[in-house]
């Protein structure tokens, strides 16, 4: 998943193949929603997922948990960041996603199940001709989001106020092994820090365990942290 600890790097994943049975890209909801809720994008026909970080320790870290309609759509997702002590739970209900507990609309959606805006910050975002969410705005931010020709999220910019945030992935040439990707933040143009990671598959090219690891520049010296990830994922 995405990590976001000490520093904020981009972690991402899309498939490609150069042979006759090429992997599915991803759809927009998945790579937009991942981008949004820190979280790797799976493809193909997933039913339900959870995603597990664990640190050095083996204690779990984060844990991301899905479930997604035969048409794409995410019906609930549960983020948990075990570290802060924070967690919510959505569930949709027409054009909003509810907060499982109180029933209060949290996020409002555009089309059939794409994100439009989440009231409570006062961000709305903003897709281009094939559905992706490529720009963000709130009152004093702006984020845009750059994909590759099959959806696979290559990064995003910042801008608040005097600070330019930008984050670049670079995943494998491999198409089936982009989860085996790196990434690398820079603040006002500045090293931040760096991700890389390593993954192995399951037969539909979605990473089912991982190796992280993180590395703050912007300490010195650089410290590095490493952690794992276990994905279980059931299929239509």
């Amino acid at each position: 998943m995405k990590i976001y600890a000490a520093i904020t790097l981009l972690a991402a994943t899309l498939v490609g193949c150069d042979n006759s049975s090429a992997p599915l890209s991803f759809t927009p909801e998945m790579a937009s929603f991942s981008n949004e809720f820190d979280f790797d994008p799976l493809r193909g026909p997933v039913k339900d997922f959870t995603q597990t970080l664990f640190n050095e320790k083996g204690e779990v870290s984060k844990r991301v948990t899905g479930t997604v309609s035969s048409e794409g759509c995410f019906d609930t997702l549960e983020l948990h960041d075990l570290e802060a002590n924070t967690g919510v739970a959505l569930v949709l209900d027409a054009n909003y996603y509810l907060d499982a507990e109180t029933q209060q609309r949290k996020v409002k959606l555009q089309g059939k199940c794409q994100l439009a805006e989440l009231p409570s910050a006062g961000i709305t975002w903003d897709t281009d001709d094939n559905g992706f969410v490529v720009t963000a705005h709130g009152k004093e931010m702006e984020v845009k989001y750059r994909y590759d020709a099959d959806g696979y999220p290559l990064g995003k910019t910042t801008v608040s106020g005097d600070q330019h945030l930008s984050v670049q992935s670079t995943p494998s040439k491999d198409l089936r092994k982009r989860m085996d990707y790196s990434a690398v933040s820079m603040l006002n143009d500045k090293p931040l820090g760096n991700v890389k990671q390593s993954c192995d598959y399951d037969r539909h090219n979605n990473p089912v365990s991982c190796d992280l690891t993180i590395t703050d520049d912007s300490v010195k010296p650089a410290v590095e942290r490493k952690y794992t990830i276990k994905n279980t994922i059931e299929y239509y």
